[in-house]
């Protein structure tokens, strides 16, 4: 990602996306920008390399929350998005949840937590192995009056497989299946038809809404 000077930005009119992933900065872009007409999105990675902050909520709500705050102290600016999602499982009393990337122990470790979630559902039949995706997205705005954080709400409703299948995605996609796409794998999914339908997708919506 191109590097922007943050001296170089107007605060009023800048939002910082909570990331350093640029396609996801182009998906919030592309829903938010026709509510937020005039404010340009910026990825918090192209502004700098700035430390993570503890993800210590006790909802995905929360930790989007923590994410957009840290975003705003350290850059100074007014605005800021952040997202936090994960996996829910019905049988596992809606586990892995806000612990989905560090499900296995070690953060981002993809097949360690796949690996533990197929072992979790070990013999559990497909009529139970029911599950979604879900997405917090907030916007937090600061001005000299104070704070105000908006938020939106989203799912993507599916079962967790047997087996991984897909080279697409990240995370547990190889394993869910969409109900929206019918016999495949979310990481059989090209990155537009994934958006399409996707837990973020609806919660950006769900934000735009009451923008």
């Amino acid at each position: 990602m191109e590097h922007v000077d943050i001296s170089e930005l107007d605060p009023a009119s800048t939002v910082v996306v909570a990331t350093g992933n640029a396609h996801k900065v182009t998906e919030i872009e592309a829903i938010l920008s026709p509510v937020m007409e005039g404010v340009r999105f910026v990825a918090l990675g192209q502004l700098g390399s700035f430390p993570d902050p503890v993800e210590d909520g006790q909802t995905f709500h929360d930790n989007a929350v923590i994410k957009a705050r840290a975003a705003l102290d350290e850059t100074g600016l007014c605005m800021a998005v952040a997202d936090d999602s994960g996996l829910c499982v019905d049988a596992l009393d809606g586990a892995p949840g806000i612990f989905s990337a560090r499900y296995a122990g070690e953060h981002g470790n993809d097949a360690a937590n796949n690996e533990k979630l197929l072992r979790e559902l070990e013999g559990v039949p497909a009529e139970r192995r029911r599950a979604r995706f879900h997405s917090s997205v907030v916007l937090v705005q600061r001005d000299e009056d104070g704070e105000e954080v908006i938020s939106g709400e989203g799912d993507c409703e599916g079962v967790v497989g047997l087996s991984p299948r897909g080279q697409n995605g990240f995370g547990y996609d190889p394993l869910f299946h969409p109900d929206d796409t019918p016999g495949k794998t979310m990481a059989e999914l090209s990155p537009e038809e994934k958006n399409a339908i996707s837990h973020r997708f609806h919660a950006l919506q769900d934000l735009a809404a009451k923008l």
